[in-house]
């Protein structure tokens, strides 16, 4: 899965899991797609993984301790008066 980007690994599970939802598939295409929609997963979840990492790194004091800050999901998806580091 080289040059694989964390949206386009979700898209793709996205389709997998719906294909596999609607049906119509022989044994052996499902067990490929589920196989397929198995490692992708695995990778978004790696990915998220060194996200965390880097969200922990960057809430570090300056004594190397761990700040704990409640997660608010509607300011996170910003609002637009935010510098977010990069554009939808």
């Amino acid at each position: 899965m080289t040059n694989l980007t964390f949206e386009k690994a979700l898209a793709d599970l996205e389709e997998i899991v719906a294909k596999l939802e609607k049906g119509g598939l022989s044994l052996n295409e499902s067990l490929a797609l589920f196989e397929k929609g198995v490692k992708l997963s695995r990778f978004l979840k790696t990915e998220l993984d060194k996200a965390e990492r880097k969200v922990e790194i960057l809430l570090k004091d300056e004594k190397g301790a761990l700040r704990a800050e409640d997660f608010d999901a509607e300011e996170a998806a910003g609002d637009g008066t935010e510098d977010e580091g990069g554009g939808a």
